[in-house]
């Protein structure tokens, strides 16, 4: 089983108390997969099943979930989802394994953990949220003994994928993985057919990966579900960049 072995932390940020835990309950599971539909397919326009205004996967049951909690309104506002090697053993699979091929990354696999379906509620991104998810991280991360956080991070296709395509354009000059840790996308984006030499910007979550000191492993790949592009990346905590590992590890 995996550790439930993280501390319950709560800040005051912006005038309100937030709370870090892991999720002990169904009860509190559901509450996550509200706080996803509703980010997802209610403000992304991700097109997703209809579970009575929940996001649910087959992945949610062999992962740890955390969540950051208003405690003045009650209602969870942020999470993450945290696999490891003994949940992707018993579920047959990695989530990323369904978006890559992901045979040069395998030896590492034991040691890292997949975050996935990151979010945080839309009145609550200017706040502490993401800075006590990224503290349940470590904390994760620490009783583990895990050494690599990967996950497929997403970029928006509205415009027909052409700032997605010029993102990863960018990306390949300067935070490109080597040819060891290389993934191959099974839903490739024309990244060729889509470019346009345009600056592009990524979004909030990818860039914080980037500034960390994270990889991309592989051209993207399509998601027609969500109308992303996602691309894999990796970070070893080796290379975490030393401004934040100081704020990374001492939050554990």
């Amino acid at each position: 089983m995996l550790s439930t072995n993280i501390s319950r932390q709560t800040i005051v940020s912006q005038g309100k108390r937030f709370t870090l835990s892991l999720a002990q309950s169904a009860a509190e599971v559901e509450e996550i997969q509200r706080l996803r539909f509703k980010v997802f397919a209610e403000e992304m326009g991700a097109t997703l099943p209809d579970n009575g205004g929940l996001d649910i996967d087959r992945y949610d049951a062999a992962c740890r979930h955390l969540l950051v909690r208003d405690e003045d309104g009650g209602k969870v506002v942020g999470t993450y989802r945290l696999m490891t090697a003994e949940g992707a053993y018993d579920l047959g699979g990695w989530y990323a394994q369904s978006e890559f091929d992901v045979t040069r990354l395998q030896h590492i696999l034991p040691q890292a953990v997949e975050l996935g379906r990151a979010c945080v509620h839309r009145d609550y991104r200017a706040g502490g949220v993401i800075a006590l998810l990224w503290a349940g991280l470590a904390q994760f991360m620490q009783a583990q003994r895990l050494e690599y956080m990967i996950g497929c991070a997403s970029v928006s296709m509205v415009d027909g994928g052409h700032a997605a395509a010029d993102l990863f354009t960018q990306l390949q000059q300067t935070h490109y993985a080597p040819p060891e840790y290389r993934v191959f996308p099974l839903n490739p984006l024309p990244v060729e057919a889509l470019r346009r030499g345009n600056a592009a910007e990524a979004p909030a979550l990818l860039k914080g990966y980037l500034r960390a000191g994270a990889y991309v492993c592989g051209e993207p790949a399509w998601d027609a579900d969500f109308n992303t592009a996602d691309m894999l990346v990796m970070l070893p905590l080796s290379r975490l960049n030393p401004r934040y590992a100081r704020h990374f590890l001492q939050a554990a």
